[in-house]
């Protein structure tokens, strides 16, 4: 964990989510390995991560993004170029000649969506390659909120749905069934595809295998990964792989500070009050639900005083807990939450009206730049 001084922790407003230049870096050194020994091209996907003030760096290494509207798409379009793969389970039909203006590639999540769409796309001065979402029928995700292969699902096409003819004019196959997952879920994933759906292979120019491969955690094992990509490679030559990982790029890349507003004791343990919100800040922590490392915090032991994190907000279940620290906490206090950059962001509100976390990037050399701050104007202009 890189110690940051408590001179440079001064200068950062409080809330604020600040991205380390040094660990992103690192991180895209992973995959600038695996796009170098295995037959593979790498994505940003939006849905993860979109802060755009980093993706003139993020580019040097990935050839593009993923966007799953026509927002993102424009924010791809605009910020960060390459190739850029759109996926929708359903899009609108007034959303679509402006997806048609920035995508290489659109990816529907149904044949009738297929269907709807295929004259405009055929009469497009540059029509995107197309493919088809399927389900692979395989996914190591426990938690049904991010099981996209769960039951009844209504992402991805099963073989039934497909049959034995390939649509006209579908070039590839998009597979999302991963997260955070390691690379013997990815190698079970395309056995899976070659079961189910191993008869389309031939006809294929592109198989993305969407996002959760976590390659950038300490336990990733990328040289199995390599040799998986590259063994299907050597089976389906003709066919281009893609990877769009979200959390992967930007794992343990930043942390979200905060501050300590009020302690409030009860019998049993003490409530701490920030000025950050679970709910609205920090929402996977109460959807997953998991627990964030906090800097400098551990599990509470026999004996020890046993803090509640309380966020800021008037919801009863906007909190977290439980944590002890190697001293008593008092108001003024910095409390850093960790590994706050994938999905966190892209994934907050204005709940409440309680303030959000402003924006900025702790530099190689130690020094801080602020980004972006909120104000009320921010949150007025979401209502009207």
């Amino acid at each position: 964990m890189r110690q940051i001084r408590d001179v440079v922790l001064e200068t950062i407003p409080s809330p604020c989510f600040v991205l380390e230049e040094a660990r992103l870096e690192q991180n895209l050194a992973v995959f600038e390995r695996v796009q170098r020994e295995a037959p593979v091209r790498v994505l940003l996907a939006f849905k993860a991560f979109s802060l755009f003030h980093t993706f003139p760096l993020i580019r040097k290494t990935l050839h593009g993004a993923s966007a799953s509207s026509v927002w993102e798409a424009q924010l791809a379009a605009e910020e960060f170029g390459g190739e850029l793969h759109v996926y929708s389970p359903a899009y609108r039909e007034q959303d679509m000649p402006s997806i048609l203006g920035y995508a290489s590639h659109v990816t529907f999540n149904s044949i009738s969506q297929w269907e709807r769409f295929r004259p405009l796309i055929e009469r497009s001065p540059s029509p995107p390659s197309v493919g088809l979402r399927i389900n692979p029928q395989y996914s190591p995700v426990e938690t049904a909120l991010y099981n996209p292969c769960q039951p009844s699902t209504r992402l991805g096409l099963s073989p039934e749905h497909l049959g034995n003819l390939l649509p006209q004019g579908v070039d590839g196959f998009l597979s999302h069934n991963l997260c955070e997952s390691d690379s013997y879920a990815l190698e079970k994933t395309l056995l899976h595809i070659e079961r189910f759906f191993g008869h389309f292979l031939p006809e294929l120019k592109w198989l993305n295998l969407g996002g959760g491969h976590l390659m950038t955690d300490k336990g990733y094992d990328i040289s199995h990964a390599i040799d998986v990509l590259r063994a299907f490679h050597n089976r389906y030559p003709h066919i281009e792989l893609i990877l769009e990982p979200g959390s992967a790029i930007v794992w343990e890349t930043g942390f979200l500070l905060s501050s300590v507003q009020d302690i409030l004791p009860t019998s049993d343990l003490t409530n701490v009050i920030l000025d950050v919100s679970f709910t609205a800040h920090m929402p996977d922590c109460l959807e997953m639900p998991y627990k964030p490392v906090i800097r400098g915090a551990h599990e509470p032991q026999k004996g020890e005083k046993v803090y509640r994190m309380g966020g800021s907000s008037c919801l009863a279940g906007d909190f977290l807990g439980d944590y002890a620290f190697s001293y008593d906490l008092s108001v003024g206090d910095r409390i850093i939450f960790e590994d706050m950059m994938h999905y966190t962001m892209v994934k907050t509100t204005m709940f409440n009206g309680v303030v959000h976390p402003s924006i900025g990037v702790l530099r190689k050399d130690d020094t801080f730049e602020l980004w972006r701050q909120f104000s009320y104007e921010d949150y007025r202009a979401r209502l009207g």
